[in-house]
């Protein structure tokens, strides 16, 4: 799952100048870049930091010079308009973000099969882009209660979570509480009546289920502290699946694809390597252990057997 906010257009030429400043390779003319360069986005998270280098590497492994733009501000709502407009050739996109946000389809109603069909329909027809590979993990809400609350009250589903609800704190970031498929959605699928409700934010919601001073929190499937072993937290199956899913894959421009050849089956090397817990652990490598995410991108490529090490 990502946050995103709509930047004026001055503030994207201003996000994409500085983002320029940490990209991983690739010449600095513009000329020079825009002939043989492919040009990859990323949004401002760190899942997308490591997927960011992991597409550069294998591109660099096919025989092209790579220019990674870093952290764009506004995630999809301004890197669609600079794909659009060929200043990128491509980025990691996640199914509903794309389906919801670019296409303006209504998030619930269609199933996955269907949705990546019409995605890729759609892309070509109104922007000459595809989706390339499905990466195999679905970045998308979960709910994490305090590991020692689930085993007083024996939750492993949501669905677990109504008879228990009135003895539990719930703490969730403001954006969370507010828009109506967040908490409203979740508490009326799943009956739920929590005991006291607290905005918390976002980067504290687990060091408040440490001290326990909540018990439940909204989570996202691939978030680091899941796959931390010293946060003791359970994620609760999502059993009346209430959310929709943000399975990862690579938005690219049908022109760069005729401009490199080579460059699909390359983006295709993703397809189907990660879980929701192998990305969950890389997000902890980098966020918790303090790994730098090129290397961390190239230690699993190599690990999968996909680049030379």
């Amino acid at each position: 799952m990502e946050f995103w906010k709509r930047w004026s257009a001055a503030g994207l030429a201003a996000v994409l100048a500085l983002s320029l400043v940490g990209c991983t390779s690739g010449p600095a003319d513009p000329d020079t870049a825009q002939g043989g360069t492919v040009r990859i986005a990323t949004k401002p998270m760190t899942e997308q930091y490591i997927l960011g280098e992991m597409l550069g590497l294998l591109v660099e492994q096919a025989g092209y010079e790579v220019e990674i733009t870093k952290g764009v501000g506004g995630g999809t709502s301004n890197i669609h308009p600079a794909m659009v407009s060929g200043e990128f050739d491509l980025y990691p996109e996640y199914t509903s973000s794309g389906w919801v946000m670019v296409l303006g389809h209504p998030a619930k109603g269609t199933d996955d099969d269907e949705m990546i069909r019409q995605l890729r329909e759609e892309y070509e027809e109104q922007f000459d882009m595809t989706w390339v590979g499905m990466y195999g993990f679905n970045n998308t809400y979960t709910v994490a209660v305090r590991e020692e609350a689930a085993q007083q009250y024996g939750l492993k589903t949501t669905s677990d979570l109504a008879e228990a609800a009135g003895e539990l704190i719930f703490g969730g970031n403001p954006d969370y509480l507010e828009r109506a498929d967040g908490f409203p959605a979740l508490c009326e699928t799943y009956g739920l009546d929590f005991k006291d409700v607290v905005d918390i934010d976002i980067g504290l919601k687990y060091q408040a289920l440490a001290s326990g001073d909540i018990d439940v929190t909204n989570a996202y499937t691939t978030d680091a502290k899941l796959a931390d072993p010293n946060v003791k937290v359970v994620a609760l199956e999502d059993d009346l699946h209430l959310q929709v899913n943000y399975f990862c894959s690579t938005v690219v421009r049908r022109d760069a694809l005729e401009r490199f050849p080579g460059l699909e089956d390359a983006l295709m090397e993703l397809d189907g390597v990660f879980s929701d817990q192998e990305m969950a652990g890389l997000n902890y490598q980098v966020e918790v252990e303090g790994k730098d995410e090129r290397d961390v991108a190239r230690d699993f490529l190599v690990q999968k057997g996909l680049l030379e090490g």
